[in-house]
């Protein structure tokens, strides 16, 4: 918060940017979707938002995820070496 002119507060605020998606659901995952939301009393949204955050956070912890991770970014730093003609 800052003054811009005595006695005047302007509130300034950082917007975090996000990302539209599109996921498709079969009919009977959109139905346990809804259900849950509506349990909890969230938004389908929300309840997205948590379960990929949960997801996500998982994988952080998984040893063999991150060995594959480990690899596939070897393979990838490979190729852009060759790319650049490195190799």
């Amino acid at each position: 918060m800052s003054l811009d002119k005595p006695g005047v507060k302007v509130q300034i605020s950082r917007m975090k940017t996000t990302k539209a998606m599109t996921i498709r659901l079969s009919d009977e995952q959109a139905e346990a979707l809804e259900t849950v939301a509506s349990v909890e009393q969230r938004a389908v949204s929300d309840v997205i938002r948590a379960a990929i955050s949960e997801h996500i956070e998982n994988r952080r912890k998984d040893p063999a995820f991150q060995e594959d991770l480990k690899a596939r970014l070897a393979r990838a730093r490979k190729l852009l070496a060759r790319q650049a003609g490195g190799d």
